[in-house]
C-alpha cells in the first residue's frame, strides 16, 4: 500500500498571514498594477493612475485596513465555517466598497464592473479568486460601523497632514442636507401607506393560517379616500372642504380598524410554531407604533384643526428617523433627512464631519467644530470661516476670537466688505463646490439606504472616497 506524500506548500508572497484566525483573513500578497503597456485611452489611463495612487495611500496606512478589518471578521467568518478558508480578505471587501462608491454604481453594477475589468480585479488583490457576489459586498457595507467610518477619515486626515498636503491651519464650515429615500409624506400618504403595509403582512399570515387573520381587507375602498383627500384637500369651495374632513373621518376609522386587527393578530400568533408567522409577529409589532402616530397627528390636524408641530409627526413609517429641516431654500423649502457638517481645508480635503441625529442650530456648530478640530490635530485652527448662520452669541464669540486667530464669521452681509473681505468670502464660498461635487458625484444628494445607521455610513463612505481622490491627485493639481 503507497503511503500519500505530505506536501508543504511555502507561500512564496512574503506576506504573513493575519488577523488570528486562518478563516479571517485581512489581506493577500501585494500585486503589481502592471498595465503600462497597453495603448489605450487617456480618460482610461488616468482612470487607472487613479486607483493606483489610492492603492498606494492603503498601502501607507495600514491602519485603515486594520480599523475595517475589526468589523468585518464577524462576517468573514460566517463564511469560513466548519474550518473552511473565507472566501475573501478584508482588503478585498474595503476595496470593493471604493470602486463602488467611486463609480457611482448599485452593488449588481459594482460586481459587473469589477468582473469586466482585470485592472479592478488587481486593484481589489482578488488574485485567482472569482469575483465576490454583490450581496455580499451589501452585507460588508452594513458591516462597517459609522464610528469606523470616521475613525477612518482621521486617520487618513492626520497622515496627509503629517505628509505636507493639507494645511489644517485654516478651514471652513458649512451644512447641507441628505435626503432619506422616501416620498414627498403627507398625512393622507401616511395613512394609505399604514392601511396597505398592514393589510399585507396579515394577508401573509392569512396564508400561513386563516384563523390567526379571520378578515377581509379592502384596499380599493380604502384606497379611494386617500385619492379623494389628496385631489381635493386645497380646494377653495365649502363645500369640498366638508366632503374632505368627512373622507378623513372614513379614512382614520379604517385605519384605527386594521390597527385593531393587526393587535388581535399579535393575541392569536403568542406561541405559534412557525418561524415565518414569529417573523410577521415581529414586523407587525415593529411598524404599529409607528402607524399610531400617523393616526394621532392626521386626526389633530385634519380633523380637529389643530397644527401639529414637526417634532411630533412621523414622516415615513420605513425611515422613522426622517427629519423635516427648513433653510429657506428657494427652490427647496422643505427637505426631508438629515443635516451633515463639513469641515473643509483649502486644499478642499474634508478633515472632519458629522451626522446630525436630530438637528443643532448652526450657531452653536463653530464651537463644536473648533473642539472636534483641536481633538483631531492637537491645535485650534488659526482660522475659521463659515456663513453668517454660524455667528454664535456674543459671550461664544469673545470665547472663539481668543482661541481661533481670525474668526471670519460675519454677524450680517455686509460684514464680508466692511470687516473681514472678499478673500475671506470666496474663501468660504469655496465649500459650496465641494458640496456640489459630494451630492453629484458621491451619491450625498439622496441616500439610498435605509436605517439612520447606514445613511450615516454612507455619508462616512462618501467623504472617505472623495478624500482619497482628492489625494491621489498629483500635488498642486
Amino acid at each position: 500500500m503507497r503511503k500519500k506524500r505530505r506536501i508543504r506548500i511555502l507561500r512564496l508572497d512574503g506576506v504573513r498571514q493575519e488577523g488570528g484566525c486562518q478563516m479571517r483573513q485581512k489581506r493577500d500578497a501585494v500585486l503589481c498594477f502592471e498595465w503600462s503597456g497597453e495603448r489605450v485611452l487617456k480618460i482610461v489611463r488616468e482612470r487607472r493612475r487613479r486607483y493606483k495612487k489610492i492603492s498606494e495611500l492603503l498601502e501607507r496606512n495600514p491602519s485603515i485596513l486594520d480599523l475595517a478589518h475589526g468589523d468585518l471578521q464577524e462576517l468573514l467568518s460566517q463564511g469560513g465555517r466548519d474550518g473552511r478558508k473565507a472566501a475573501f480578505t478584508s482588503e478585498n471587501l474595503l476595496r470593493a466598497l471604493i470602486v463602488h462608491q467611486i463609480e457611482g454604481q448599485g452593488y449588481r453594477g459594482t460586481t459587473i464592473l469589477i468582473a469586466e475589468s482585470p485592472f479592478l480585479q488587481d486593484f481589489l488583490r482578488l488574485g485567482p479568486r472569482s469575483v465576490l457576489d454583490f450581496t455580499l459586498l451589501c452585507r460588508a457595507f452594513n458591516a462597517i460601523r459609522p464610528e469606523t467610518w470616521k475613525r477612518i477619515n482621521a486617520l487618513l486626515a492626520v497622515d496627509a497632514r503629517d505628509r505636507k498636503r493639507i494645511d489644517p491651519s485654516v478651514i471652513r464650515v458649512d451644512t447641507t442636507v441628505v435626503e432619506t429615500p422616501i416620498h414627498y409624506p403627507t398625512d393622507a400618504s401616511l395613512a394609505w401607506d399604514s392601511w396597505r403595509v398592514l393589510a399585507r403582512l396579515l394577508r401573509q399570515g392569512r396564508r400561513i393560517s386563516q384563523p390567526l387573520v379571520p378578515h377581509r381587507f379592502h384596499d380599493a375602498k380604502v384606497k379611494r379616500l386617500y385619492l379623494h383627500i389628496a385631489r381635493y384637500i386645497k380646494s377653495d369651495f365649502a363645500s369640498r372642504r366638508r366632503a374632505v374632513k368627512a373622507w378623513w373621518r372614513k379614512l382614520i376609522r379604517r385605519v384605527e380598524w386594521i390597527v385593531d386587527a393587526a393587535e388581535g393578530f399579535l393575541v392569536r400568533s403568542i406561541g405559534h410554531v412557525d418561524p415565518k408567522v414569529q417573523a410577521l409577529r415581529d414586523e407587525v409589532a415593529r411598524f404599529l407604533p409607528r402607524v399610531r402616530v400617523v393616526l394621532s397627528t392626521s386626526a389633530r390636524a385634519n380633523v380637529k384643526g389643530e397644527k401639529v408641530p414637526a417634532s411630533e409627526r412621523i414622516f415615513s413609517l420605513f425611515e422613522p428617523h426622517t427629519e423635516l429641516i427648513k433653510r429657506g431654500k428657494a427652490r427647496k423649502p422643505v427637505e426631508f433627512g438629515h443635516a451633515v457638517m463639513l469641515s473643509q481645508t483649502r486644499e478642499k480635503f474634508i478633515c472632519d464631519y458629522e451626522v446630525m441625529g436630530p438637528r443643532r442650530d448652526d450657531s452653536v456648530l463653530a464651537q463644536v467644530c473648533v473642539e472636534k478640530h483641536e481633538t483631531l490635530f492637537g491645535e485650534a485652527p488659526q482660522g475659521i470661516a463659515a456663513d453668517t448662520g454660524f455667528n454664535p452669541n456674543t459671550a461664544e464669540r469673545e470665547a472663539l476670537q481668543q482661541r481661533v486667530g481670525t474668526l471670519a464669521i460675519p454677524r450680517k452681509l455686509s460684514d464680508w466688505n466692511a470687516l473681514l473681505g472678499p478673500l475671506w468670502q470666496r474663501f468660504r464660498a469655496g465649500i459650496e463646490g465641494t458640496i456640489s461635487v459630494l451630492k453629484r458625484v458621491y451619491r450625498l444628494l439622496r441616500c439610498p439606504y435605509r436605517g439612520f445607521k447606514n445613511f450615516a455610513s454612507s455619508v462616512g463612505l462618501s467623504i472617505f472616497c472623495h478624500n482619497l481622490v482628492l489625494l491621489a491627485r498629483p500635488p498642486g493639481g
